[in-house]
């Protein structure tokens, strides 16, 4: 697979929420992000960017019910499309690993592009929500992009007491740990697995 087809484009639409989403698995960290939610655009915007995924995201969701939805269907949209650009996944790094600080927060985002759903989230924060965003959705839309992407995920803060600063450390985070997950690598010509399949 090259470069110039890692890509995909996801449209979805329901009651609830109409997302338009295209990702560049190999791209500069370009990215235009329009939810309606101030803080969930800053963290996909810092995935973006330290990921080096070009990423375009609008969200119209029924945002004067809560934030839950819409929050839910972009971590769908957005697993999609990593499963899509993937393809068959052949001569990818498959494991990817990232220790990010944020001032006093520390974070960790270990991935495995295994095929197989799981999400180990080990979050707390001492704050419910960070502005008007209730930041216990974040655990959603992780369990929404793993589901969908078909991954293994685990994500610890390990340090930190500002809500902010943990998840910016835990988005900077996953972003340089899936780049380095997706990225190709050129010692393998192959599915990186014994059994031929991911």
């Amino acid at each position: 697979m090259t470069k110039a087809e890692r890509k995909a484009k996801i449209a979805r639409q329901t009651t609830e929420t109409k997302i338009e989403l295209s990702i560049c698995l190999d791209g500069q960290g370009v990215h235009r992000i329009q939810t309606g939610m101030a803080f969930f655009d800053h963290m996909l915007a810092q995935f973006a960017k330290h990921g080096f995924f070009d990423l375009n995201v609008t969200c119209q969701g029924d945002l004067e019910v809560d934030y839950h939805h819409s929050v839910e269907d972009v971590g769908i949209c957005l697993g999609e499309a990593v499963r899509q650009a993937l393809g068959d996944k052949c001569g990818i790094r498959r494991f990817g690993s990232s220790h990010v600080p944020m001032d006093e927060a520390l974070a960790r985002v270990v991935i495995d592009l295994s095929g197989r759903p799981f999400l180990a989230y080990n979050v707390a924060v001492n704050s419910g929500a960070t502005g008007n965003f209730d930041v216990h959705l974040l655990e959603e839309f992780f369990r929404a992009f793993v589901n969908n992407a078909q991954i293994t995920l685990h994500i610890d803060l390990l340090a930190g007491k500002n809500s902010h600063h943990c998840f910016e450390a835990v988005f900077k985070a996953f972003g340089r740990a899936l780049d380095a997950a997706t990225s190709l690598e050129a010692r393998e010509a192959e599915i990186p697995s014994t059994k031929g399949n991911l």
